[in-house]
């Protein structure tokens, strides 16, 4: 990374927030990301001084200023919380249970708390038929298999897998799916399987070597990378429409983060992304302060490479940059975190509906049973709370449409210690953005979609 390079990489940390948005500079050129709308727009100085110099960030008066600039815009978010629509994506618990004793575990060592189970075929089998049956032919619907460790229930995967898809072949509905496993199950016929089904299969790995083995071991305490890597490299060896990506949860242990991303690369994983752990039940590892400050820096070197990467036409993934790039290139503007609750539904082993799977069997996110179907007066509830202009003090804030207001399960169980954070990547990203799309405006076409080569 060259010196002026370098500089205009660290421009980001002169970037200022307010209510209206983001001003903030690439190659000394002024930049305005206006919230209402998620608009971006090259500027002169005079007009980033005057927006900077707004000394309210009263609606009134920053709404007569972009007014006077030519800025302003009809209001794109309203207060009203969108109404209970169909869901399109599912997660099963397929078993609420764990060979890994994983020190920050939000299902607490994958039981959720309770005894240990399996969903039944039934269970599995009526979940997904009420899935396609709320969806119109031509759809798409994705169903995540999800645990606990969902290989422990490996039967009933696979066969509620055939299940989903001749259903949907039926009804002329296709069907996606995924499953997030910690590794130390997989077989060599699992490969044959999720590359037949064009599975997007997630394998947790908290680094390399002795760094994931101190936080993802054995209930004994033994280790457990080596044997997760033997069991995952057939399935690296194999992906063509099957896709196999890294999830790193960060910690304060764990914090080297462009050495796990190029390692994690090396070994041919079609992605990897990191996520701090915010909210585990005990309270342990989770993310102070500084240790979010210093993660936020190591996202910014991996984010450098990223960039460096595209502009000498090399792919480089680094899923947490693909997906901000996406994000920002379609303009995303939502007022809710994620699907949770709206398009997206978790389903507990016994067949009650929650929120999301980081929700189950925790009453705050019920929504509903197979049985009695669902709940939508929960769900409206759920999404007139939710809803970012509810959330103090995301109402407040100029990320509030990029964030959403955050990971619901995280802010109802600990609140929201990683707003810094989160400002200080969507300006790094924002920057990204503008340097990209002038350098490499190719890359926001299909090109971060291609397979592995």
């Amino acid at each position: 990374m060259g010196g002026a390079a370098a500089a205009d990489r660290r421009a980001w940390r002169e970037a200022h927030w307010s209510k209206a948005g983001l001003s903030f500079y690439v190659d000394d050129q002024p930049h305005l990301f206006l919230s209402n709308g998620s608009r971006l727009y090259g500027v002169d100085e005079q007009v980033l001084r005057s927006f900077r110099a707004l000394a309210s960030d009263d609606e009134t008066t920053v709404s007569r200023w972009l007014e006077a600039s030519g800025l302003d815009a009809d209001r794109y978010i309203d207060d009203t919380p969108i109404e209970p629509f169909p869901v399109h994506a599912i997660s099963l618990a397929v078993a609420q249970k764990c060979n890994l004793g994983c020190t920050y575990c939000y299902a607490q060592e994958g039981d959720f708390g309770g005894r240990p189970k399996n969903m039944p075929l039934d269970v599995a089998k009526r979940s997904i038929e009420a899935l396609i049956d709320g969806v119109e032919p031509g759809e798409r619907v994705n169903i995540a298999f999800l645990g606990g460790e969902p290989l422990v229930n490996r039967d009933v995967l696979r066969a509620a897998t055939e299940h989903a898809g001749a259903i949907g072949a039926s009804k002329g509905v296709k069907v996606n799916f995924s499953v997030t496993t910690n590794g130390t199950l997989i077989r060599p016929d699992d490969a044959d399987f999720f590359e037949r089904h064009g599975f997007a299969v997630t394998i947790s790995l908290d680094g390399a070597g002795a760094t994931h083995d101190a936080l993802r071991s054995y209930k004994s305490g033994r280790g457990s990378f080596d044997e997760i890597i033997r069991r995952v490299t057939p399935l690296l060896e194999k992906q063509h429409r099957m896709q196999v990506s890294a999830r790193v949860t960060v910690t304060p242990r764990n914090l080297d983060l462009p050495r796990t991303l190029e390692d994690f690369i090396a070994r041919g994983f079609f992605s990897v992304g990191f996520s701090p752990i915010l909210s585990s039940p005990t309270g342990r590892d989770e993310m102070t302060a500084d240790a979010l400050q210093t993660m936020l820096d190591q996202m910014v070197v991996c984010g450098g490479a990223f960039e460096n990467a595209l502009i000498e036409g090399r792919r480089y993934p680094f899923l947490n940059m693909v997906n901000a790039m996406r994000e920002i290139h379609r303009g995303t503007h939502r007022p809710y975190g994620c699907g949770a609750g709206g398009g997206y539904l978790g389903v507990s082993a016994e067949g009650a509906y929650f929120a999301c799977h980081r929700f189950v069997d925790d009453e705050i996110g019920a929504m509903g049973t197979i049985a009695a179907g669902l709940d939508d007066d929960r769900r409206r509830g759920w999404l007139a709370e939710r809803h970012v202009h509810r959330q103090k003090p995301c109402s407040d804030c100029g990320a509030r449409y990029l964030c959403g207001g955050g990971c619901h399960h995280e802010v109802i169980h600990r609140g929201r210690p990683a707003c810094d954070f989160i400002r200080g990547w969507l300006a790094y990203c924002l920057a990204a953005y503008v340097r990209l799309v002038e350098r490499r405006p190719d890359f926001f076409g299909a090109a971060e979609a291609t397979k592995p080569q």
